[in-house]
């Protein structure tokens, strides 16, 4: 199977994206209810197609990655933050997360940010493993920050720089 292609999203990309969300959602990395209405739009007005990279096998869109700023502070206004990362199942194991996430790597450089950080569930040890492969690190832990499920999990925080 050829490398994935990542590119900045389109609108036309939204019905994919919105059905790869609503697919993926888990207790496992999710700290937020189950994407609502399944017509509900996957973009929002703070969050279009403008600050979403998606990931593309044999010309289907397989996945995504959400930048963002983490706060709206012109103080922190060079650090950018990895706001949500979904592949679809099918298309687990053939590079598309990485490529998601070295895509976020290269769109926070070129936008000018110093830093990108992201948050993740403690239970999500993929997850963790392929941030840290990439560069990532713990820069800290919120002891069972979040009750899911039943049972207390932590928050994670990672970040690198962008050079």
């Amino acid at each position: 199977m050829p490398a994935p292609h990542i590119r900045h999203a389109r609108s036309e990309d939204e019905e994919a994206l919105r059905l790869i969300d609503r697919a993926t959602w888990s207790p496992v990395h999710a700290v937020s209810p189950p994407p609502p209405d399944p017509d509900a739009s996957f973009f929002r007005p703070h969050s279009g197609p403008a600050e979403h990279l998606v990931a593309e096998l044999d010309g289907a869109v397989v996945g995504y990655v959400r930048l963002g700023h983490p706060t709206p502070l012109a103080s922190n206004a060079h650090v950018r933050a990895i706001h949500g990362l979904a592949v679809a199942d099918a298309a687990r194991g053939h590079g598309a997360g990485r490529a998601l996430v070295r895509g976020a790597v290269e769109e926070a450089r070129r936008l000018g940010a110093r830093r990108l950080t992201l948050r993740v569930l403690g239970t999500n040890t993929a997850a963790l493993a392929l941030y840290e492969s990439e560069g990532f690190v713990v820069e800290g832990v919120q002891p069972e920050e979040f009750l899911l499920d039943g049972a207390y999990v932590d928050d994670v925080l990672m970040g690198r720089f962008t050079t």
